[in-house]
């Protein structure tokens, strides 16, 4: 059995009570300045000194000891890996993390990857989160959701284009997304539409939805207007066999799927001579910088995640007060951007 290496001899790990010995205060005070204990009236004198002697000595609180103490820990967990995250999705998780910390919770990724659901819940529950933030990439089941409560987390949350029974969701309804662009495209006379389906692993999650979306949408504008699904590997081959035999589709439109996607097609498109946007227009999603320095520049689909309250707040919440039903809060805000391609 493999052990952790012993402290080497001769450093000293800091504790509490130097800090209250070099600040000149109790290890009670130290306690409620370091673990940002708003109870306690403290001047703010007294709270810069504690933190400043903290920083000199080079000590932090012990996150195990505080747990035994509360009993339980002020760790969420975001399980990371799972789905390739587009600029919407960073964003979302810089502000989460960072309103979590001001909140005083420990924020902790932890990759997932090569676990199916119940592997990951069980990993997971292993770390004693307060709370899980599920992405979904991870289709939780009852019984892993059942794992991470019975372990201490008192709030659960999936974060995908799907709710899960039992779990708080943050309901990111991809399937707008295609709505969104196809709409774009028919407000502009375009009739015949393909539709991008990505063929690498792992994306069917935001591809199929999208689909679905594009053409509810046609279904619902009362036009003449089909979708072609266009199945697509993220190849410069797999775009040029297409573009090869693109007048044949006879398409004059394409959502992409997105931006990235459409990047690849748009450039295989011209390489065949097919004009953008004469023949072709061309949309995709996620708004990427790199969109708008190509010519033409790329239309888009950008997306917001936003909710009625901060997520950080909805999650404390959430964590503060355990065992309501299931909540359930639309994220997603989609709209397109027209530029030059569409």
């Amino acid at each position: 059995m493999s052990q952790l290496p012993e402290q080497p001899a001769g450093i000293s790990v800091p504790t509490s009570a130097d800090v209250a010995r070099t600040a000149g205060v109790s290890r009670a005070t130290v306690s409620y300045v370091l673990n940002n204990n708003t109870t306690v009236r403290i001047s703010e004198p007294t709270r810069r000194r504690v933190r400043e002697a903290a920083a000199d000595l080079g000590y932090v609180p012990h996150a195990a000891a505080r747990t035994l103490r509360a009993g339980h820990t002020r760790m969420v967990l975001l399980p990371a890996g799972q789905t390739s995250a587009g600029p919407a999705h960073q964003r979302f998780f810089t502000g989460l993390e960072s309103g979590l910390r001001r909140l005083d919770y420990t924020v902790v990724q932890y990759g997932s990857d090569g676990l199916d659901a119940d592997q990951a819940a069980r990993a997971w529950a292993e770390l004693r989160p307060v709370a899980v933030v599920a992405p979904g990439g991870i289709a939780l089941t009852p019984y892993g959701i059942g794992v991470l409560t019975r372990s201490g987390a008192k709030a659960v949350i999936t974060l995908g284009p799907r709710p899960v029974d039992g779990a708080h969701a943050l309901v990111m309804d991809q399937s707008e997304v295609g709505g969104c662009a196809v709409r774009h495209l028919l407000a502009r006379g375009r009739r015949r539409i393909g539709v991008v389906v990505p063929q690498e692993p792992g994306l069917a999650l935001f591809a199929e939805p999208r689909l679905a979306g594009a053409l509810r949408a046609v279904e619902e504008s009362g036009t003449d207007a089909v979708v072609r699904t266009l199945p697509l590997r993220y190849e410069e081959e797999s775009a040029g066999d297409l573009a090869a035999r693109w007048r044949s589709l006879g398409l004059d439109a394409v959502f992409a799927y997105n931006d990235e996607y459409a990047m690849l097609l748009m450039r295989a498109l011209q390489d065949a001579g097919v004009g953008i946007p004469a023949e072709t227009a061309v949309i995709g999603a996620d708004d990427l910088m790199l969109g708008r320095l190509l010519r033409p520049r790329l239309s888009t689909v950008t997306m917001e995640l936003v909710t009625a309250q901060p997520p950080a707040e909805l999650i404390d919440r959430l964590v503060q007060h355990p065992g309501g039903a299931p909540e359930r809060h639309s994220l997603l805000r989609p709209a397109a951007v027209a530029r030059e391609s569409g």
